[in-house]
């Protein structure tokens, strides 16, 4: 494992004053992964004074010194050198209340929450593997240090990490860890929303979120109980060949990973049980079940503390995802004059996301009026086709200086000649436009 220059100046220095000195955790587990690490922590025999001492001539703070870690920077990095702990009993379900120095590495690891993360490394010793964890990276499995049940009582949050885990470096969980998660899931009900979210939209990103959302729902569903009744709901319409929760997964497997499109597909149809009417066939609709859907997901991701702009853009998704677009360019500016050329790409890519989540029944029709939709988008905004206000060749100064003064009447005309162009009433020039305000 090679390791940067001022990793392995941090250990030198360590080790030339008599002590212990190893890079620990993720970073060792994402070489070992042949992935870059984003950050090094280290762990050390040395107390917090002494690492303080040793740093004297670096810049230092000790935020965390109460848990043994002071950060020092060097060329501009910060670097977290952690003294070897026992930690106390949790009783937040999240933090220890206290810990305790030790001298043994061994002693260190063990307290950590997966084989995976607790490795340690030393370019003179090598590996320090005491638990197995290179051998759970081969096989891409998460499985606790020590006793599963023990590990999540300590820190919910771990549930958490594991599922993170799983969904983004496609790790399966082994048995006795699987059933630890769910028989102690409800300890997710006493860490921080913050913290949860974090986790979750990471969860969601991950390139094999579809095994999470698959075989750890009953998980999901205690942070967010609203999605539990979609489990095992008939859809009972052409469209859908599966139970809403399945075409749920798959229409969230079938976006690209980004936050807001990935939580959108999530939630897009969770309106669906409070909206379902069946007609005497068997046959069922969701009329109305875009705006139930908005509504909730407004309420599950203000409760889960996501920033506003992202819920509201999440909730506008969920509320359009539905609409019915016709492959015609006066329409499309109509639409793209309300919402803008951001939201209708997003919007572009959640419908087909959930098209191709659905039956064989009209899919390809579908699939075909939605690419010739967008290649008429493309074609707008490539030739810088007037679809707003912006992009309309005459101004609310050009119509004072044709003798409209009052701003009630400036913005209605100005609206009433957009409509003009985008219809093709009326071309798209100066002289033209206020030729036609005369």
């Amino acid at each position: 494992m090679n390791l940067p220059k001022n990793v392995n100046t941090i250990i030198s220095m360590l080790e030339s004053k008599g002590f212990q000195c190893y890079v620990v955790g993720g970073c060792v587990r994402d070489m070992l992964m042949g992935i870059t690490p984003k950050d090094y922590d280290l762990t050390t025999n040395a107390k917090p004074e002494e690492i303080l001492e040793i740093f004297r001539e670096y810049k230092t703070f000790d935020n965390g010194i109460k848990h043994g870690t002071v950060s020092v920077i060097i060329e501009g990095e910060v670097f977290e050198i952690t003294t070897y702990r026992i930690d106390g009993d949790y009783i937040d379900c999240r933090h220890p209340e206290n810990v305790e120095f030790t001298s043994s590495l061994k002693e260190d690891l063990s307290r950590r929450d997966f084989t995976v993360n607790a490795m340690a490394y030393n370019p003179n010793e090598g590996l320090i593997d005491y638990f197995e964890g290179k051998r759970d990276v081969e096989y891409k499995a998460i499985r606790c240090v020590g006793e599963a049940d023990v590990r999540f009582k300590e820190d919910g949050l771990r549930i958490l990490r594991a599922l993170r885990f799983a969904s983004v470096y496609n790790f399966s969980i082994e048995y006795n860890t699987f059933n630890a998660i769910l028989e102690n899931k409800k300890l997710l009900n006493n860490i921080s929303k913050e913290r949860i979210s974090n986790e979750f939209t990471q969860i969601l990103c991950g390139e094999w979120c579809d095994y999470v959302l698959r075989r750890f729902k009953d998980v999901i569903a205690v942070i967010i109980p609203e999605i539990a009744s979609m489990f095992n709901f008939q859809q009972n319409n052409p469209y859908h060949n599966k139970t809403l929760w399945k075409h749920t997964v798959s229409s969230v497997k079938n976006i690209e990973s980004n936050d807001v499109l990935r939580m959108t597909m999530l939630l897009h149809d969770i309106g669906k049980p409070m909206s379902q009417k069946t007609d005497k066939n068997g046959i069922s609709v969701y009329t109305g079940h875009e705006k139930i859907g908005e509504a909730i997901s407004k309420e599950v991701l203000t409760r889960l503390k996501y920033p506003k702009v992202f819920i509201d853009t999440v909730a506008f998704l969920i509320r359009n995802h539905n609409l019915r677009i016709k492959a015609d360019k006066v329409i499309i500016k109509k639409i793209l004059k309300n919402m803008g050329e951001d939201k209708f790409r997003l919007l572009l890519k959640v419908q087909k996301a959930d098209i191709l989540a659905r039956s064989s029944y009209k899919r390809e029709e579908k699939l075909q009026n939605l690419s010739e939709i967008h290649k008429l988008f493309d074609e707008i905004i490539n030739n810088g086709e007037c679809y707003n206000l912006q992009t309309l060749n005459v101004t609310g100064s050009d119509l004072i200086h044709s003798g409209i003064t009052e701003g009630k009447i400036i913005g209605e005309t100005l609206n009433h000649l957009l409509n003009l162009v985008i219809e093709g009433k009326c071309s798209n020039t100066k002289e033209d436009l206020l030729k036609h305000i005369q």
